[in-house]
C-alpha cells in the first residue's frame, strides 16, 4: 500500500508485500512432512509381515491383505498431509482464510477483531455478527510468526475496515 498506513507489516517474516501478509504455520506442516511418509513405510512393511496363517484359525493372508495395508498407509499418509493445508492471506480486499476443510474470503468490513486469546491454540476472526472463524495457520506452537502474523492483520484491519458510520446508510434531510 503506498501511503504507508500499514508501518511495520512490511518488517516482518509474514509479509509478501507492502499491504499484502501471507501466513503458513512451521511446526505441523515440518511434523506432517516427517509423519506421513513414516506411516507409509511403516505400514508398507506392516504388509510384508502379512503371509502365511493367521494362527491356529484356518484363514491364511492373501496377497488382497497385503495391498489392502499398504493402500491404507497410504491414505493414512494422505490424511495426516491435510495438516499441511492451513494458510491466511490478506490485502486491501479481505482476509482469505484456508483451514484443513474449507475456507473462508471475507472483506474486512465484517471483521470486527483478529482475537489470538492466551489460552488458544490458534489465532480466530472475530465476526461482526458474532461468529468465530479459525485461522489454523496462526498456532500458538509456532510462537514469533503467529505473533508476527496476527500483528500484521490488525495492522491490516485497522488500515482497511470501514468505520461503523460509513457503513450505514446516510441520513436524508428534508428541508
Amino acid at each position: 500500500m503506498p501511503d504507508g498506513r500499514l508501518g511495520g507489516v512490511t518488517e516482518s517474516a509474514v509479509a509478501r508485500d507492502p499491504g499484502t501478509v501471507f501466513v503458513r504455520p512451521r511446526r505441523i506442516r515440518v511434523v506432517c512432512w516427517i509423519l506421513a511418509p513414516a506411516l507409509v513405510v511403516m505400514f508398507a512393511l506392516l504388509s510384508i509381515g502379512l503371509h502365511g496363517a493367521t494362527g491356529s484359525g484356518a484363514a491364511t493372508f492373501q496377497r488382497g491383505d497385503q495391498l489392502a495395508m499398504a493402500g491404507l498407509g497410504v491414505l493414512g499418509g494422505l490424511v495426516v498431509l491435510l495438516f499441511t493445508r492451513p494458510r491466511v492471506e490478506a490485502d486491501a480486499r479481505g482476509v482469505r482464510v484456508r483451514n484443513v476443510f474449507g475456507g473462508y474470503d471475507l472483506p474486512w468490513d465484517v471483521v470486527r477483531a483478529v482475537r489470538f486469546d492466551r489460552s488458544s491454540a490458534w489465532a480466530s476472526l472475530e465476526l461482526h455478527d458474532d461468529e468465530l472463524v479459525p485461522v489454523l495457520a496462526l498456532q500458538a506452537v509456532d510462537r514469533e510468526l503467529a505473533v508476527d502474523g496476527v500483528r500484521a492483520l490488525r495492522a491490516l484491519h485497522a488500515a482497511y475496515r470501514q468505520p461503523q458510520s460509513e457503513q450505514s446508510e446516510p441520513e436524508v434531510t428534508q428541508g
